[in-house]
C-alpha cells in the first residue's frame, strides 16, 4: 500500500507514521505533507526516503529544497491537491488543518483514491462537492474515532433498520464547571482535555464542542442522516465512541480505548483489521452518559445551526472559529467571546449555496475577515 500521508508533522500525522513504522512490508510513504515545519518534515522525508513533499507557502519550499535538493517540493492548496492526486498513489490520508484541506479531499476523490479522512474541515464547509466527487462507495475512510465507530457499526446493519445514530463527546475540561465560572478560565486551562492529546485548536474547539457540532455535520454527510436522527451524549469515559440505535429499541455501541491510533490503524489496512496497540480492559470500568447543557456549550448549538442551514454559512462558521480559537490562545478575547464572537459573525452572514470551490473560499475568507473585526472590537473594550 502506497501512502501520501498529508499533514505529516500534526499530531494525527505523527500517530500515522508511528504506525507504518510496524509495518514497513504492508505500508510504503510515497508522498508527505507539513505546513510550516519544514525541519521536521525533511527529517520525515529522509526516514522513509520520500521526494514527493508539500509546504504551505513558497518561502518554506525553499528552504526545504536547500536542506533536500533532490526532493520534489510543491505547496500552497494546488500543491497539496497535486500530491494527493499522484499516480503512484494507493492511499492519501489527509490530516491537513483547516479548510485548505478540501483541496487534497476533492483531488484525492476525483483522481479515484481511497481517502482516509481526518480533516473534518472537508465535510463542514464543502460535504454536497466532497459527496458528488466520491466514484464508488467506500471511497472515503473517517479517521475521527466516532465516525470510524460509527463506519464499523454501519457495515453490520440493514441501513432501513436503524432510527437514530449517536455520537459521544468527552465535555472538555470544563465539563463539570458552571457556565458563570468560564469567563476568566486561562487558555492553559483550556488546553488540559481530560482524555484526549490533540492539537491546539481541536483541543478548544473540544472545550466548546464547537469540534463536536463539525462532527454532527461530519456524519449528516458522510452517512446520510436526517439532522433529527443524530444525537450527542456526555460521556466523560470516551470508551463508547457511538452507538447505532434500530428501530425495534435495541443499541449497538462500539467501545474502545479513547486512542487515535485505532480509527488511524483501521483507516489505513482497511478492509483487514490489525492487532490493536492496546485492548480495552472492561473491568473495572463504570460508564456514564448525559444529556448536553446547553448553557455550557453555546458555541455547539450555533455552530449546529449553521450546519443544518447548509450553502456557505458552514464554511463561515469554520473560518470565524479558527480565528477566534486563536485571539483566545493569544489573550486578545477571553473564553466565552469564542461563542459570542460566532453567534455575531453568523448572524451578520447572507448565506449564499455552496455551488463550487470559489464559493466556498469567499465565504471562507468572510468569516476570517469579520471574525477578525470582533477581535479587534471586543480587544479594544477590553
Amino acid at each position: 500500500m502506497r501512502i501520501a500521508v498529508l499533514g505529516s508533522t500534526g499530531s494525527i500525522g505523527l500517530q500515522a507514521l508511528e504506525e507504518i513504522r510496524r509495518y514497513p512490508q504492508r505500508f510504503e510513504i510515497v508522498a508527505l505533507s507539513a505546513g510550516k515545519n519544514v525541519e521536521l518534515l525533511a527529517r520525515q522525508a529522509k526516514e522513509f526516503g520520500v521526494l514527493d513533499l508539500g509546504v504551505s507557502g513558497e518561502e518554506e519550499a525553499i528552504r526545504l529544497k536547500d536542506i533536500l535538493p533532490k526532493a520534489r517540493v510543491r505547496f500552497g492548496p494546488e500543491g497539496l491537491a497535486e500530491l494527493a492526486s499522484l499516480p503512484h498513489v494507493d492511499l492519501v490520508l489527509n490530516a491537513v488543518v483547516g479548510a485548505v484541506g478540501i483541496f487534497p479531499t476533492l483531488s484525492a476523490l476525483r483522481a479515484g483514491k481511497r481517502l482516509a479522512l481526518a480533516n473534518k474541515e472537508s465535510l463542514v464547509v464543502g460535504g454536497e462537492l466532497v459527496l458528488a466527487a466520491r466514484l464508488f462507495p467506500d471511497q472515503i475512510i473517517p479517521v475521527d474515532s466516532e465516525h470510524a465507530a460509527l463506519w464499523q457499526l454501519f457495515s453490520g446493519v440493514n441501513r432501513k433498520e436503524v432510527e437514530r445514530i449517536w455520537i459521544t463527546a468527552s465535555g472538555g475540561p470544563f465539563r463539570n464547571r458552571k457556565s458563570t465560572e468560564l469567563t476568566h478560565v486561562r487558555p492553559e486551562e483550556a488546553l488540559n482535555h481530560p482524555t484526549w492529546k490533540m492539537g491546539a485548536r481541536i483541543t478548544i474547539d473540544s472545550a466548546t464542542l464547537v469540534n463536536k457540532a463539525f462532527e454532527v455535520i461530519e456524519a449528516h454527510h458522510l452517512f446520510g442522516m436526517p439532522w433529527e436522527r443524530i444525537g450527542v451524549l456526555l460521556h466523560p469515559e470516551s470508551v463508547v465512541h457511538a452507538l447505532v440505535e434500530l428501530q425495534d429499541g435495541s443499541m449497538l455501541a462500539q467501545l474502545a480505548t479513547p486512542d487515535m491510533r485505532l480509527p488511524i490503524r483501521a483507516a489505513l489496512s482497511y478492509p483487514e483489521r490489525l492487532p490493536p496497540p492496546i485492548r480495552l480492559r472492561l473491568a473495572p470500568l463504570t460508564l456514564t452518559f448525559r444529556e448536553l447543557p446547553r448553557d455550557l456549550y453555546p458555541a455547539f448549538w450555533t455552530v449546529l445551526e449553521a450546519g443544518k442551514k447548509g450553502g456557505t454559512v458552514p464554511a463561515v462558521a469554520n473560518a470565524a472559529d479558527e480565528v477566534l480559537v486563536q485571539a483566545f490562545l493569544d489573550g486578545k478575547i477571553p473564553f466565552t467571546a469564542i461563542a459570542e464572537g460566532l453567534e455575531a459573525v453568523i448572524c451578520r452572514y447572507e448565506n449564499s449555496p455552496a455551488t463550487d470551490l470559489e464559493s466556498i473560499l469567499r465565504a471562507d475568507s468572510w468569516g476570517r475577515a469579520e471574525a477578525r473585526r470582533f477581535v479587534a472590537e471586543h480587544t479594544c473594550r477590553g
